[in-house]
């Protein structure tokens, strides 16, 4: 699995907002700054870190939080997300929740973190720290608003069945949670039919530019703007990676964007080709 490497970026947080943060790193390189050595009890068999009060309360002058989205890879066996969380903590970094991507065929997988800060430290330390755990590797790191909440896509299907006679309206509500559902940064539907048109977009998503593109989305896949010429400039900025889904039964689509990254897994393509036909199913 390759993992890409980009420089630093400035990209849009869910409330619309800006951040600098890192996103999309390489391996870990001999050369960076290492941390002091992890205390003896980060060990593989503590599969859950322990709370100590000092971890329990904010620092003198932490009165408020940053969060990132953390995704990595690491050895899918007992304890290493205990030892992931204890490297984290010795930075100030507290896990807010985890949700499991995906799992290899070679004993790994992927997780996404989400991770509170205090604002006077650089989410650069989170990266640091996370490396140090043997067999971890990040992929990328981004702002992030809230948690990841898988569970929050029934009361989205829920709000969709109860509007479904008024498609913008079920369409709004849709894509006003989806993006903390699936880890995006925004979310629209489009109409492809005759033309791409836009019916709804979260607050982040890119303004509309007006164009109205023949586009064909026959099936959940990722976008990419050199193959699919079609896709507007706005959707492609800051190197967003890119995800689309028909909605069965209708001539509407579902798009997902990150700015920044990281790029879609084959196992959020499925789960957003699933979304897919259970919103076409409910439109019917």
């Amino acid at each position: 699995m390759g993992l890409r490497h980009r420089a630093d970026e400035t990209h849009g947080n869910f409330d619309g907002t800006t951040a600098v943060v890192c996103v999309n790193r390489c391996p870990p390189h001999p050369d960076r700054e290492q941390l002091p050595d992890l205390p003896a009890a980060l060990s593989r068999g503590a599969d859950r870190p322990r709370a100590t009060e000092e971890r329990r309360q904010p620092a003198k002058g932490h009165l408020l939080t940053m969060s990132y989205l953390l995704r990595v890879l690491l050895p899918d066996v007992p304890g290493s997300l205990g030892q992931l969380a204890e490297a984290l903590g010795l930075v100030e970094g507290n896990i807010q929740s985890v949700d499991v991507v995906s799992t290899f065929p070679d004993g790994t997988a992927m997780d996404d973190n989400v991770v509170s800060l205090p604002p006077t430290l650089l989410p650069d330390s989170l990266i640091s720290a996370a490396e140090q755990v043997d067999g971890v590797q990040v992929d990328s790191i981004r702002p992030f608003s809230g948690t990841v909440d898988r569970r929050g896509q029934i009361e989205m299907l829920a709000l969709v069945a109860r509007h479904r006679r008024n498609i913008n309206r079920a369409m709004t509500e849709l894509v006003t949670v989806l993006p903390r559902t699936m880890t995006s940064g925004w979310g629209v539907v489009v109409d492809t039919e005759p033309r791409l048109n836009r019916i709804a977009a979260s607050q982040a998503a890119p303004e509309d530019d007006g164009s109205n593109p023949q586009a064909t989305i026959g099936t959940a896949r990722v976008l990419d703007p050199d193959r699919d010429t079609w896709i507007p400039d706005s959707w492609a900025l800051l190197d967003s990676a890119l995800a689309a889904t028909p909605i069965r039964g209708t001539s509407l689509a579902l798009v997902v964007g990150r700015p920044g990254g990281p790029d879609f897994l084959a196992s959020e393509v499925e789960h957003l080709g699933h979304l897919g036909d259970i919103i076409g199913s409910i439109l019917k």
